[in-house]
């Protein structure tokens, strides 16, 4: 049979004053918190019912597990204590066989394309990686066979124009790398204003187009 593959969310709890802190401090917190619940609303939508891949959602803090912000039809899993590298680690770890992906819920522009090619690399890759303009990445998955590496994510500098570097070198010699198209990750206010106008002129293309709004 072939392996289950696992698609992972990472969601924090849509409170105010408590996501996308860096973002907040430009826009303000109801702003931020708008951006996170919407984005993170429309990624699941766009993600839960392909059948290409099993859908978990991984939730922090720990109350969060039962709380209704999403689909109460997604499983969930707790994500753990601990920086970003060693909770994302832990989902490597604790989920069945299989390839496995994991995404952030806070970048507008992932697709279900973009995971499906994800997977489609870990085919003849050990790894995969989605960069982002900023040096981090907006996505990252492990083939988790024949073994998951010991010491990922040791001594990355998380939120850092080095993330992505230094995640990369925690894996071991001769692990085959795969690399997608490069996205934004929308942390502060020029990002936003940015991701903002991609929209506007997407609108604007569509009403343009034969058979678009007038």
């Amino acid at each position: 049979m072939t392996p289950t593959r696992h698609l992972v969310v990472f969601l924090k709890a849509p409170r105010l004053g408590q996501v996308k802190s860096r973002l907040a401090a430009d826009i303000g917190p109801l702003a931020a918190l708008r951006f996170y619940r919407e984005t993170g609303t429309r990624l699941l939508r766009r993600l839960r019912r392909d059948r290409r891949w099993r859908l978990v959602l991984a939730v922090t803090p720990p109350s969060a597990v039962g709380a209704p912000c999403w689909d109460a039809r997604l499983p969930r899993l707790d994500q753990g204590r601990g920086d970003l590298g060693q909770r994302m680690a832990r989902m490597f770890r604790v989920l069945p066989p299989g390839p496995a992906v994991i995404v952030g819920s806070d970048i507008p522009d992932i697709t279900a394309d973009h995971v499906a090619s994800a997977f489609d690399a870990l085919g003849a890759s050990d790894a995969v990686f989605g960069p982002a303009a900023d040096g981090g990445y907006w996505l990252v998955g492990l083939r988790r066979s024949p073994r998951i590496p010991a010491g990922l994510f040791d001594r990355v500098r998380w939120s850092s124009a080095r993330a992505l570097a230094d995640t990369r070198a925690s894996l071991p010699r001769g692990f085959q790398i795969a690399l997608l198209r490069k996205l934004e990750d929308i942390d502060d206010g020029a990002a936003y204003a940015r991701w903002r106008a991609r929209v506007s002129r997407r609108s604007r293309a569509s009403a343009d187009a034969p058979g678009g709004a007038a």
